[in-house]
């Protein structure tokens, strides 16, 4: 009892100096001359145990006996020479005990193996465990004559359990009270002091020091002036202990921040709510209606600059801003809301929350030579300004509340990003779409000390996932974040939560959610539900990889682990089997292979061969996918066995692995590798004529549209896009992201694109690039759109191709011409729309064929029935005039005649 009780009074008059040292400096001269300085050097010690929650930590690995002591030293000091530890303030004594697995299962630490348990004094007092959290820390095992080995500790297990109360704290970042001052909260346990530096403007120097007081119920700091600082700026001022580096004082903004200045220097005062923040309209801008289910959206993927810094249509201040999406004449706006008459509900944007890699004062833009379609010399000016250029795809997060600067008209002010956002939003509103955003909670820009880390500076080695050595893991690309731990989860259901009350989102999609727990996308989803009053879609990428795989840590937000929670994932399953091979292919494999509608055994490129069971399970893939990769839909596959689509093979993997339509996102063509147009590049024979590789392309958005799920589509699909082959566009500037909302290029052959993702390829990329033959015009690009439009329709008109739950799939639809007798070529399905709401017809026969020659499908169960061809292909207006002409039914057979490259919908009144 008396060694706790004088380490703990030891304890608290140790940081009393400390803090103390920090609110001696009170005047705002501080906040730059005391800012981001070391004041003790620590040597980097890997960490390896772990603390279990307030009183247990994990040592790694068993180990011999001896004794176990946890040092600590509030300044700092602490050092490991000869098996002596110097430095210390004091000392605690554990008791050890195995750990096993076992007893690990089903926490957020289930992944460390078998190990030893240390149990802190029972009687310590809860006031000292938050003070040794506070502190350098270094557990040593002692075999009896000196250290003989020693680690740090990963902290998330203590905090989560000490500060629990903190997941309930309503208004962390920066709040404006109604009776006046204004309040400031940062979740800071680990911090020997935090105070606020108040600047006047944007630039310039502090005005105000403001010093925080510390709740020890939820480890956050608040308080602030008895003034209303609204339109002012902020930064955090902090001390505390970084591991590896040593006691530190730095400057940090806040990671709730709501807007900031020009590249994010600072944080911006403001309640969203206020009157100055909101455009005229903007209270009685609504979401548009038409969305009732999941599977009633068709969304378009879109790039906030993409959309419009190539449209001189567009007011030149207004390009690749916000702002382009309210000048409602613009060539983008008019073919926007012409994809919404068409049936495209949602406009997804890439990332628009702060961005780390786009510059928000002074980016440049390459200025491209005129060079030959396989030159160099497009992407060596590309390259050349890689970085300080105005472009990115935006997936690096700096701050996740806070709209990107550089699509705002001044990134300096903290107004305009809001207010122009919130236009742009109404800009889409009154255009009918809704508007979903691309989200990236799995990981950070940057972690540690770096320029771009906020969340590592505050609490460090807390909100990043780290490995069994304390390295933040990095599987996403970056540095991955820990969502599994308490207030690391809480900062992505703040932020998701005001996006979509404060910006009226409607729909997420989520990067890398695989990498998130299920259980906290399921409180996300209830929370928004409970506390906007509307449903608010979630889909994401449910990729299962990395230190997380196969729930290696908690049961993952990814495809096999999500069904039954009505959040969507992404399928590869027809994906893959349309586009041909995968998205990890290159070299010779992209020429080789070919996909289903690309010219699998029935047109050989000459690269690969294939085989007709290759085809024919092909075929079925497709079938899985029409299917909404249901698990207990059952399909009579290639060789005449019936089985649920769960028992068919990808990969690996069950096939069919959602349980309802809404878990299954359909996609052709994203953001991520090359473009649908570009894949067809490789993969169809090379004097493929640019009207076939028109007619190509819209069989696979035809495969895409009529399947039961979520529909998705990446902009410039159905205009051709290409990106020169560009496999990883990210950074490759607007020159290879290009879009033509006039029709008239789809911008192949733009050059050799950029070195890094593609030079191993380039050799095989010339020839094609220079072929002015596989590049369409402007005819072959407006039927594509047009063709794409009827599709949209199709689908539109139907509730049977938007099915709500797997019993509708079951019990509607019906796949003909299957098994071993089947004509591969040519796929045929039923819906039967007898009794449904919103159907439109008792009965809708569609096909697809993918051959380049006619065929003819007879099947006797459809015979002396009146069937007649889509209003929408047989409309005077009708894209494709070769399927009204000749696209034919014969009743008494039950015969269907079908053109080349066709997709055929056949109605029943």
């Amino acid at each position: 009892m008396k060694q706790w009780a004088a380490v703990h009074i030891g304890l608290c008059l140790g940081m009393a100096i400390m803090a103390g040292g920090v609110r001696a400096e009170t005047g705002a001269a501080a906040c730059d001359a005391a800012a981001d300085q070391v004041l003790q050097a620590a040597p980097a010690i890997e960490a390896r145990a772990h603390w279990l929650d307030a009183r247990q930590i994990a040592w790694p690995g068993m180990a011999p006996a001896g004794s176990y002591k946890l040092y600590h030293s509030a300044a700092g000091r602490l050092a490991l020479a000869e098996g002596q530890v110097s430095g210390a303030d004091g000392e605690l004594n554990l008791q050890a005990q195995d750990l096993t697995p076992g007893e690990l299962a089903g926490t957020p630490r289930q992944h460390l193996g078998a190990g030893v348990r240390l149990s802190l004094p029972a009687a310590l007092p809860r006031e000292t465990l938050q003070d040794l959290l506070r502190q350098q820390l270094l557990l040593v095992h002692d075999g009896g004559d000196g250290a003989t080995q020693a680690t740090g500790l990963q902290l998330a297990g203590a905090l989560d359990d000490l500060y629990a109360a903190a997941a309930q704290l309503p208004d962390l970042g920066v709040s404006l009270p109604a009776r006046a001052g204004t309040r400031f909260r940062l979740w800071a346990p680990t911090a020997q002091a935090v105070s606020v530096c108040i600047y006047p403007r944007a630039q310039g120097r502090a005005s105000r020091l403001q010093p925080l007081s510390l709740d020890a119920a939820t480890g956050a700091w608040g308080g602030g002036p008895a003034q209303r600082l609204d339109g002012q700026y902020y930064r955090y001022l902090l001390q505390l202990f970084v591991p590896g580096v040593g006691l530190v004082r730095q400057l940090v903004t806040d990671p709730y921040a709501v807007s900031l200045s020009a590249d994010s220097q600072r944080s911006y005062i403001a309640e969203l709510a206020a009157a100055r923040l909101q455009p005229p309209g903007w209270a009685a801008s609504r979401s548009p209606a038409g969305v009732e289910a999941p599977t009633d959206m068709a969304i378009y993927e879109l790039h906030v600059r993409d959309f419009s810094i190539g449209d001189d249509s567009v007011p030149a201040a207004h390009r690749g801003k916000y702002l382009a999406f309210t000048d409602r004449g613009s060539r983008g706006m008019r073919h926007l809301r012409a994809l919404r008459r068409a049936g495209i509900t949602d406009v997804h944007l890439l990332p628009v929350f702060d961005i780390a890699s786009i510059p928000e004062r002074g980016c440049l833009q390459a200025k491209v030579p005129a060079a030959a379609a396989d030159s160099e010399r497009q992407q060596a000016a590309v390259m050349a300004v890689a970085g300080r250029d105005c472009y990115n795809w935006g997936y690096d997060p700096w701050h996740y509340s806070a709209p990107e600067g550089s699509y705002a008209s001044d990134a300096e002010d903290g107004v305009r990003r809001v207010l122009e956002f919130r236009r742009m939003v109404m800009g889409l509103h009154e255009a009918g779409l809704r508007v979903g955003m691309d989200v990236v909670y799995n990981h950070t820009a940057a972690s540690g000390q770096a320029a771009h880390s906020v969340l590592d500076r505050i609490v460090p080695g807390y909100y990043q996932r780290l490995d069994a050595a304390g390295r933040v893991e990095r599987s996403t690309c970056c540095a991955n974040t820990a969502t599994e731990h308490l207030m690391m989860g809480k900062l992505l259901l703040d932020s998701v939560l005001l996006w979509a009350r404060e910006y009226k989102i409607a729909s997420f999609r989520f990067d890398l959610m695989g990498h998130q727990p299920r259980a906290l996308m399921e409180q996300l989803q209830a929370r928004l539900k409970r506390e906007l009053g509307r449903d608010v879609q979630l889909i994401g990428e449910g990729w299962n990889f990395g230190e997380i795989a196969n729930g290696a840590r908690f049961v993952q937000a990814s495809q096999l682990a999500l069904n039954g929670s009505g959040i969507g994932t992404f399928s590869d399953r027809a994906r893959d089997a349309i586009r041909g091979g995968s998205a990890a292919d290159s070299g010779a494999a992209l020429l080789a292979r070919q996909g289903y509608v690309n010219g699998l055994v029935y047109d050989p490129n000459g690269h690969g061969q294939h085989s007709r069971e290759e085809l024919l399970r092909a075929a079925d893939l497709v079938r899985v996918g029409l299917a909404g990769s249901l698990r207990d839909v059952e399909l009579e596959t290639w060789n005449g066995e019936r089985k649920r689509l769960d028992q068919i093979d990808y990969a690996g993997q069950p096939a069919g692995y959602a349980s309802q339509p809404a878990e299954v996102v359909n996609y052709v063509d994203n953001h991520d590798n090359q473009t649908l147009f570009d894949i067809n590049v490789w993969r169809l024979p090379r004097g493929t004529s640019a009207a076939d590789r028109s007619r190509v392309q819209v069989l696979a958005v035809a495969l895409n549209s009529f399947s039961q799920g979520v529909a998705y589509f990446h902009a410039g699909l159905e205009l051709l896009r290409s990106k020169s082959l560009d496999r990883n566009s990210y950074e490759s500037g607007d020159w290879f992201n290009r879009l033509d909302w006039s029709l008239k290029d789809n911008f192949f052959g733009s050059g050799l694109p950029p070195q890094g993702d593609n030079g191993a390829d380039h050799a095989l990329m010339r020839p094609l690039l220079a072929d002015p033959a596989i590049k369409p015009g402007p005819a072959e690009i407006a039927w594509t759109n047009a063709a794409v439009a009827d599709l949209l329709r199709i689908r539109a008109s139907s509730t049977l191709f938007r099915l709500r739950s797997a019993t509708e799939v079951r019990q509607r639809l019906q796949f003909l011409n299957t098994g071993p007798g089947q004509n591969p070529v040519v796929i045929a399905a039923k819906l039967d729309g007898r009794g449904h709401a919103g159907a439109g017809w008792r009965a809708l026969l569609y096909f697809v064929n993918v051959d380049k020659q006619a065929h003819e499908l007879l099947l006797p169960s459809e015979a002396g029935l009146a069937y007649r061809l889509h209003p929408v292909q047989s409309a005077a207006a009708a894209a494709d005039r070769r399927v009204a002409a000749e696209a034919a039914y014969a009743p008494v057979q039950g015969r269907f005649s079908l053109p080349a490259r066709s997709a055929v919908v056949f109605v029943l009144d």
